[in-house]
């Protein structure tokens, strides 16, 4: 699982079919321990609802589809969880 900052939407009216019922979010993938950006934006099927401006978890490759409920489902990232808060303990991280 990575975590990511939902930066916007994206539509498409034309698209495989398997994707109708998914709406696609742009995600800015960050680092947890710094919040910096770590790489380019990705698109990524929402399965809970999230929106923008909200930091999210998501998963990629064949997870990404078992989380959107269908192997068969084209997606590469699936967002799967809301971040409500987190709590790092620095004593660990040195």
């Amino acid at each position: 699982m990575k975590v990511a900052k939902v930066i916007g939407n994206i539509w498409s009216t034309r698209k495989d079919e398997k994707l109708r019922s998914y709406k696609l979010l742009v995600v800015q993938p960050i680092n947890l321990l710094t919040g910096a950006k770590e790489a380019a934006p990705i698109i990524a099927a929402d399965t809970i609802g999230a929106g923008v401006g909200e930091t999210v978890i998501y998963v990629g490759g064949s997870s990404a589809r078992s989380a959107a409920g269908d192997m068969s489902v084209p997606v590469d990232a699936t967002v799967v969880g809301i971040v409500d808060d987190q709590e790092l303990h620095p004593e660990v991280l040195e």
